[in-house]
């Protein structure tokens, strides 16, 4: 398999954020067409995601690395949470878990992937 760039595992990583994003958008349609508490947790949902995806393209731009490091921190932090959300709306039976599970797949990937790169970010500010 050919080794990516550091350019183009960002801007693959930013891509695929930003699908996860997007593909939260329409789970948090049907939440706002139920009740009340449905209608939240689609709040907290499409706010944690687009948070997600916004705090990645900062992370592209930060200007040093302890910048890249708090931006990145923040971009896991907001896909832990749409992933808890996600799951939370399966939990409270507002979504059948079959139309979720890719979905949350996805965000669990994005989140290893994600924290290994804070990992090793933060491995490289201790050593400074």
């Amino acid at each position: 398999m050919e080794r990516l760039s550091q350019e183009e595992f960002a801007e693959k990583m930013y891509q695929r954020i930003k699908s996860f994003g997007l593909r939260c958008i329409p789970v948090c349609d049907i939440l706002f067409e139920k009740t009340p508490s449905a209608k939240n947790i689609g709040g907290q949902l499409v706010r944690s995601s687009a948070s997600t995806v916004a705090n990645y393209r900062a992370v592209r731009r930060a200007r040093s690395n302890k910048e890249f490091f708090a931006k990145l921190s923040i971009v896991v932090e907001e896909l832990d949470e749409s992933v808890f959300w996600l799951e939370y709306s399966i939990d409270a039976n507002f979504i059948q878990k079959v139309k979720l599970k890719t979905l949350i797949e996805e965000g669990y990937e994005l989140l290893k992937i994600l924290a290994k790169s804070r990992k090793t970010a933060g491995d490289a500010l201790q050593k400074k």
